[in-house]
């Protein structure tokens, strides 16, 4: 007989890199909120980088719930669209490939009738 101990190597598993808003998203989407802030519609955000999304949050108010979430989920790509945004209560308004199409539904709130 052998006094042989097996040994169990155990896998590193590395956490998934967060998903988050690259530069060219962010100057896009900072712009519209800046926008949005001028003409008092929105107050606050918050961003957020997730192991499957990054969520761009924006608020009227900095205690409520967000008015509008701008959602970036790169495994909807190919399907769906990797950007969305979504109301308050989470119903999706708008999805697709592009950020800058996406987001007209939000411009809408800027344009004002003018006499």
């Amino acid at each position: 007989m052998s006094d042989t101990i097996p040994i169990y190597l155990a896998r590193v598993e590395r956490a998934p890199a967060k998903v988050f808003f690259d530069r060219r998203e962010l100057q896009v989407i900072l712009h519209l909120y800046g926008r949005m802030v001028q003409a008092g519609e929105w107050r606050d955000y918050a961003i957020d980088g997730l192991h499957d999304q990054a969520i761009f949050s924006a608020f009227r108010r900095a205690s409520e719930m967000p008015a509008f979430c701008i959602v970036k989920q790169p495994r909807l790509a190919d399907r769906q669209g990797q950007y969305a945004v979504t109301g308050g209560g989470g119903q999706i308004l708008k999805r697709g490939r592009e950020l800058s199409l996406v987001l007209r539904v939000l411009e809408r709130k800027l344009l004002k009738l003018v006499r």
